[in-house]
């Protein structure tokens, strides 16, 4: 089945009839402030090519994980009020998901409005394992939309999740591809066919079970695998080093000891730490070297001996994925690290590298450390989605809509 894209949608007409649209805008708050709107900035594209054409347009998204009942803390209206600004036009906002406002609202829609469902997640259904129930919901989505409608799979970070407004309503309704939904594909076969070596690869973050996946399965293709943030210290600790109270995952260090021993020549591991007295913005720090490891303290950030060991490398690679800070860069104390791998991650890009940020984490300490999106190649919004496309994992709301992955 050919993948049918936006442009085939806007090419058959979309004047006066209803479009869903699936988006991303799981973006970070703080006191009900939006702190990254990423997310919304590259969903507005899609949409804004929808209300040109004159099409009826209702988003669907989920924020946070509301467990299946309204929580004001998580409506989406300071979303809907972002994404106003950026579309530049008034984006109502339905006061439930599929009930009596949602149904009318999406009844006195005109040609070109939008109308921004609230928080998806606040009905059970969504998330819910039976395919029943999920279809129940599919359905109401559908019914706002109408017999002529249409839907747009545009949220590529939640493809990876088989829940009814990403996967059963592309089986109810004719389903295309988002405009951002088929760049992140584009941008992730480039990192997995025809790459372009020395081919490096930076993973942070806190846990190694969250990355075993990606390591699995791109330590054998990659030139150069450069590991920090949380879960470095679990492999410091199978090379028998003390780490102190540092967040260690005592059940992985067999798993680590195996990754160190198959792929040793590929895996570069911090050189030294930066150690603070306590979780906290104004902890007293200290530098220990990872050979001799530390048995008091945290370890908050990589060393600046590592940033350097860690920047050289990146310098010369022509193919660059990064997943996951090398730090607690929330805190400026330990906020270097990942600058310092940023950096070195825009002069390869200056340099000609293609490089990849892979959403979450760290395209949110992209931002926070005020480096501009365009200094990289490309930053997805994709985050668990990204790494389990490229573990090779089949993505539930890629192959309803026909997707070769």
């Amino acid at each position: 089945m050919a993948v049918r894209t936006l442009e085939d949608l806007l090419a058959e007409g979309v004047e006066g009839r209803g479009v869903l649209v699936r988006s991303d805008l799981n973006v970070p708050l703080d006191g009900g402030a939006i702190t990254d709107p990423g997310r919304i900035v590259a969903s507005a594209p899609t949409i804004a090519k929808l209300v040109e054409a004159g099409a009826k347009v209702i988003v669907t998204a989920h924020l946070g994980r509301p467990k299946g009942a309204p929580d004001p803390a998580l409506s989406l209206a300071p979303v809907a009020a972002r994404l106003s600004e950026e579309l530049g036009r008034n984006v109502q906002l339905a006061g439930d998901v599929v009930g009596s406002d949602a149904l009318a609202r999406a009844e006195g829609l005109t040609d070109g409005d939008v109308l921004l469902l609230e928080n998806i997640r606040f009905d059970p259904r969504e998330t819910s394992k039976d395919d029943a129930e999920r279809n129940k919901l599919a359905k109401a989505l559908v019914e706002l939309v109408g017999d002529d409608g249409a839907f747009v799979s545009d949220g590529f970070g939640v493809v990876h999740r088989k829940q009814a407004s990403v996967y059963d309503v592309a089986r109810l309704l004719p389903a295309y591809a988002g405009d951002l939904v088929a760049t992140e594909v584009e941008v992730l076969r480039k990192l997995t066919s025809d790459v372009e070596r020395p081919y490096a690869v930076v993973l942070g973050g806190s846990k190694v079970s969250d990355k075993l996946g990606v390591i699995e399965a791109l330590a054998p293709k990659v030139d150069t695998l450069v590991i920090g943030g949380g879960m470095a210290f679990t492999f410091i600790k199978a090379q028998g080093s003390p780490v102190g109270d540092s967040l260690m995952q005592e059940d992985m260090i067999d798993t680590c000891k195996d990754l160190l021993e198959k792929y040793g020549d590929v895996i570069h591991l911090p050189h030294d730490i930066v150690v603070a007295d306590k979780f906290a913005a104004d902890a007293d720090t200290s530098i220990a070297m990872t050979a001799d490891g530390f048995e008091q303290g945290m370890g908050l950030d990589i060393g600046p001996g590592t940033v350097e060991r860690f920047a050289a490398v990146l310098r010369g690679a022509k193919t660059i994925f990064w997943n996951g800070p090398s730090g607690v860069f929330e805190f400026e104390k330990f906020a270097e690290g990942t600058r310092g791998v940023a950096e070195a991650i825009v002069e390869a890009t200056r340099d000609g590298a293609y490089s990849v940020v892979g959403g979450g984490d760290s395209a949110a300490a992209v931002r926070a450390l005020g480096i501009p999106d365009e200094a990289f190649s490309h930053i997805s919004t994709g985050g668990g989605a990204s790494l389990e496309y490229l573990e090779g994992k089949e993505l539930p709301g890629l192959a309803v809509l026909g997707v070769q992955q």
